[in-house]
């Protein structure tokens, strides 16, 4: 009996006896109880959590046609896990998802009160399952499927988006904007694109009086709207969003970064905000519309955001039963549920999410990846522990895709 057959035995005696599931970036993470609040309120926040879900096709870079995977996509049951890594050197992975980019920050300072938070991504190569440094982009993104990024080059914003093979390391084609952009996420399908637009650089930095760091961002955002790209042609529309109209209005304090991600089903495009009501939707013109059924309770701090069947969500941090654990609600009536996890990262199945966890120790400040399954009472690892100090090199930020 291998590792995956051993594992995967241990996760269904957890799972015995239980009912089946209901029809359903902060930076750095400095205290587990003041981790939603710091996101919503003071956050560089990672590009909109991307939406884990089925996955259908799968672009081609070089004819613009598209490789249709049967509805579904391939079935991944089995967990590659390296607990003995971090920053992990070899693939991840646990059932429909697998560790695809991760990254750093480092600050580079412009002037005395000017600095950029900038990333470097290690990029999983599809071939050697290996990660790789690529210090060329400000921002990836890596579609299902896991062959194609698409990638930012420095200095945002910036007038093209690149389709990179992750296998080659090489750009196949460039997808040129009239509005410059510096955020994009692709929809669960892998057709489209969202790009968010900005006027100015979303990750710049200023000191505060009195503070030695770069630690706070801007509050007043240059966010300007998004394009919806059509991955294949590459044509694209553009909307204008307003961000608000003035010092007393609280979505003109939104972060500085705050990039728009589809909705689950690709209908729509949404945004997270620090202030009630937390997300808003809009239609490809611009137009504000009612949270979708299945969206109404997604917490736009919580990555792993609703499950591949759309039947729950994943929820904020909860420390009830667990130390560290969070919120499972169901999609439809919002009745939570806990499960293990300091933080929600991606869905591996309708059942099991990969997260970030505390070790025995209890440390707060010390996480690895894990496995979690609603109604189990273990974790599995998945990575070794990232360093507890902030903003130090082994303070790494996963990116997870379908596989």
């Amino acid at each position: 009996m291998n590792v995956d057959e051993l594992v995967r035995d241990a996760l269904r005696d957890q799972a015995e006896g239980q009912p089946p599931a209901g029809p359903g970036f902060a930076d750095r993470v400095l205290s587990v109880r003041r981790r939603r609040r710091s996101r919503r309120l003071a956050t560089v926040a990672a590009a909109a959590a991307a939406v884990i879900a089925v996955v259908v096709a799968v672009p081609v870079l070089d004819s613009g046609k598209q490789d249709v995977r049967p509805s579904g996509g391939v079935e991944h049951t089995g967990i590659t896990p390296h607990p003995d890594q971090s920053p992990p050197r070899d693939v991840i992975a646990a059932g429909r998802v697998a560790l695809a980019a991760y990254f750093t920050h480092t600050i580079v300072e412009q002037s005395a009160d000017r600095a950029v938070s900038q990333r470097t991504y290690r990029l999983l190569n599809p071939k050697t399952k290996k990660y790789a440094k690529d210090d060329r982009w400000s921002y990836v993104a890596v579609a299902p499927g896991m062959t194609t990024a698409a990638v930012l080059e420095r200095d945002l914003p910036v007038p093209r988006i690149g389709l990179l093979d992750l296998a080659s390391g090489q750009v196949k084609r460039w997808i040129p904007v009239d509005r410059p952009v510096a955020g994009v996420e692709f929809s669960t399908d892998g057709r489209k694109l969202v790009a968010t637009t900005y006027s100015e650089n979303p990750d710049r930095r200023v000191k505060i009086d009195g503070s030695e760091g770069w630690d706070a961002p801007f509050m007043q955002s240059d966010r300007t709207g998004f394009h919806v790209i059509d991955v294949a042609s590459g044509s694209s529309s553009w909307a204008g969003v307003e961000i608000g109209g003035g010092a007393h209005d609280p979505e003109a304090f939104i972060n500085s970064r705050q990039d728009f991600a589809f909705t689950r089903d690709g209908r729509f495009v949404w945004s997270g905000m620090p202030t009630e009501p937390g997300e808003k939707f809009y239609d490809f013109t611009g137009r504000e519309v009612p949270a979708p059924a299945l969206e109404q309770y997604r917490d736009w701090s919580v990555d792993a955001g609703v499950s591949p069947d759309g039947q729950l969500v994943a929820g904020a941090f909860a420390g009830r039963k667990w130390k560290t654990s969070s919120f499972v609600l169901d999609a439809r009536t919002g009745k939570q549920r806990e499960v293990r996890g300091q933080q929600l990262l991606a869905w591996a199945d309708g059942n099991s999410l990969v997260a970030w966890d505390i070790g025995p120790d209890g440390n707060e400040f010390r996480q690895r990846l894990v496995l979690v399954t609603i109604g189990g009472e273990k974790t599995t690892p998945l990575s070794d522990f990232r360093s507890p100090e902030d903003n130090t090199k082994g303070r790494w930020e996963p990116v997870f895709a379908e596989r």
